[in-house]
């Protein structure tokens, strides 16, 4: 059965879904994130990308437990003024000219970024350590598709 059976198990949903909720973006946020999904690698850490069911236009997929991006979420609530989870001083990094809000999880880690004019989000599990690698291989595809956003 392969990849895609595997992923069914490991990743399905009280809805049914398998893969990450598709976010949905409007305007230039989904323009933006429309030219990303085509500029992603196949291979992401060594890992295949795979087709998330059902298809969508802002997620992508790779290996198994997969490595899940999401282009177009909303701001994550730490970079969000007025939040009761704002944290201006939340953990971040940049990489290749790329900045990432880094969130630890259960199981991994969750990185936004937070200088683009769409948010994408990567969830990066504990299995692919050290989980920052993967942001190496995105930076190009995020710097050519996503402009920063203004400060």
């Amino acid at each position: 059965m392969g990849a895609c059976a595997a992923l069914a198990v490991g990743c399905s949903s009280s809805s049914g879904r398998v893969g990450p909720q598709d976010p949905s973006p409007s305007g230039a946020a989904a323009t933006a994130c429309r030219a990303l999904r085509a500029e992603l690698p196949e291979r992401l850490d060594g890992q295949r990308r795979v087709t998330p069911e059902p298809a969508t236009k802002y997620t992508a997929l790779w290996g198994d437990p997969p490595i899940e991006l999401r282009c177009g979420v909303r701001r994550p609530e730490k970079l969000t003024p007025g939040s009761e989870h704002y944290n201006p001083t939340s953990d971040a990094a940049e990489v290749n000219g790329v900045s990432w809000l880094v969130e630890e999880e259960d199981g991994g880690y969750r990185f936004t970024t937070t200088d683009r004019t769409a948010h994408v989000e990567l969830t990066v599990p504990d299995d692919y350590a050290p989980e920052v690698g993967p942001l190496t291989e995105l930076a190009d595809a995020v710097r050519k598709t996503l402009p920063r956003r203004d400060p």
